[in-house]
C-alpha cells in the first residue's frame, strides 16, 4: 500500500508504505503534521519509522511532531536520514539550513527559524544498499540534490520513492550549496535507471511517473 499525502508550502509528497496490516514506514513528513497523523488514523496505520530521503526543511520540519505524537501513545518511532546529510537535524540544523537557504524565500518557509528550531537528531543514519525498518525497502544512495539523498527502492512492489532525485520530467535542484549537476545525474543514470523499466517512481514534488517515461522523455538525459 502507497499512499500521498501534499503538504507544506512547497506541496513536498509525504508517502505512507505499508506491507503490514496496521503498521507502516512514513517517508518525507515535511509539513502539517496534523493532516499526516489524521490520514494514519484515517487508514489504520501507526509508523514504524520515518525515512527522509533528505535532510531539507520541506521533507522533515514535521518528523518530530509524528514521533512525538505516537510515543505519547507507547508506539516508538526513529527516524532514519543518510549520515552526510544528518547534518541538517538536530543541534546542527540551524546552521545547515541557513547555508543551505540563505533566507525564508528560498526555503518556501515564511518562518523558517520557527520551522528548524526543533528538528530532532536523527535515531539512526543509513547508508548505501541497506535495507530499513525490516521492509522490502532498499536505500540507494543519489547524491547531487544533497550529498546525503537517498531514493528507497521496493523491489517486491515495483516502486522507487526518488525524494528531490528524480521527478516528473525533471531532476531536483541543484544550485543549492552541496548540490551538483553532473553529480545528479550520475546518480539517476547508474543508480535508478538500471533498475527495471516498469518501475513507477514516487517522487518528493509532483506527480507520479515510471523509469521508462524518463528514461525517454526526461529533457536531462536526452
Amino acid at each position: 500500500m502507497v499512499e500521498r499525502v501534499v503538504v507544506g508550502p512547497m506541496n513536498t509528497n509525504a508517502y505512507i508504505y505499508s506491507e503490514w496490516k496496521k503498521e507502516c514506514v512514513l517517508l518525507d513528513p515535511g509539513a502539517d503534521a496534523e493532516l499526516i497523523i489524521k490520514k494514519l488514523a484515517l487508514i489504520n496505520m501507526k509508523p514504524r519509522g520515518i525515512v527522509l530521503t533528505h535532510g531539507h526543511i520541506d521533507h522533515v520540519s514535521a518528523a518530530l511532531s509524528v514521533k512525538l505524537h505516537y510515543e505519547e501513545h507507547d508506539v516508538p518511532v526513529h527516524i532514519a536520514i543518510h549520515a552526510e546529510d544528518a547534518r541538517f537535524m538536530g543541534s546542527r540544523a540551524r546552521k545547515a539550513h541557513s547555508d543551505a537557504f540563505g533566507d525564508e524565500e528560498s526555503s518556501g518557509y515564511e518562518r523558517l527559524d520557527e520551522a528548524i528550531a526543533d528538528l530532532p537528531e536523527p535515531d539512526l543514519t543509513v547508508a548505501h544498499g541497506e535495507k530499513i525498518f525490516d521492509a522490502d525497502l532498499l536505500v540507494i544512495h543519489t547524491p547531487g540534490h544533497t550529498p546525503g539523498s537517498i531514493c528507497v527502492y521496493s523491489e517486491s512492489q515495483g516502486l522507487v520513492f526518488s525524494g528531490d532525485t528524480l521527478m516528473f520530467e525533471d531532476i531536483g535542484r541543484t544550485d543549492l550549496p552541496g548540490g551538483d549537476r553532473e553529480t545528479i545525474i550520475r546518480s539517476v543514470r547508474e543508480r535508478i535507471f538500471v533498475l527495471p523499466e516498469h518501475t513507477r517512481v514516487c517522487p518528493g514534488h509532483g506527480p507520479f511517473t515510471t523509469l521508462e517515461r524518463e528514461i525517454l522523455h526526461n529533457p536531462y538525459f536526452n
